[in-house]
């Protein structure tokens, strides 16, 4: 199936994510990530974070959302290569972005960024086919 009509240079509308305690912990414990700087304030402190702080799974998974949500259901998501910045804590917003690099046939290469009020969060590229009807 070939993709909707995109082209390299067209922008995807921003995502506005906050970011709550409960999106932290509910995602490191969606994916198994029981490492206490995701879910206990204190131990987090003692290891030189103001608060708990997102992990790199929830972030992945949001960055995923985000981009399939906008390049429509047949969207099928190949890879997904990201690099982390700043931390995402409870009570900031982190704002997502996206352009397409790459339109080729029936795939596509979106690049991502995700900004908070500490600064960049996330920078990454998303690679998509489309399948289906």
């Amino acid at each position: 199936m070939s993709s909707p009509v995109l082209r390299p240079g067209d922008e995807l509308p921003r995502l506005t994510v906050e970011i709550t305690r409960t999106l932290i912990v509910a995602g490191a414990l969606a994916s198994r990530d029981f490492q206490d700087v995701h879910h206990d304030p204190e131990l987090a402190r003692d290891k030189g974070a103001p608060d708990v702080f997102m992990n790199i799974l929830t972030t992945n998974g949001l960055v995923g959302r985000y981009v399939t949500d906008h390049l429509g259901p047949t969207a099928v998501l190949r890879k997904i290569a990201i690099r982390l910045g700043a931390p995402n804590h409870p009570g900031d917003t982190m704002v997502l972005r996206g352009r397409l690099r790459d339109v080729t046939g029936d795939s596509a290469v979106v690049e991502v960024t995700g900004d908070n009020g500490l600064g960049r969060h996330v920078t990454g590229t998303v690679t998509v086919t489309w399948e289906g009807p």
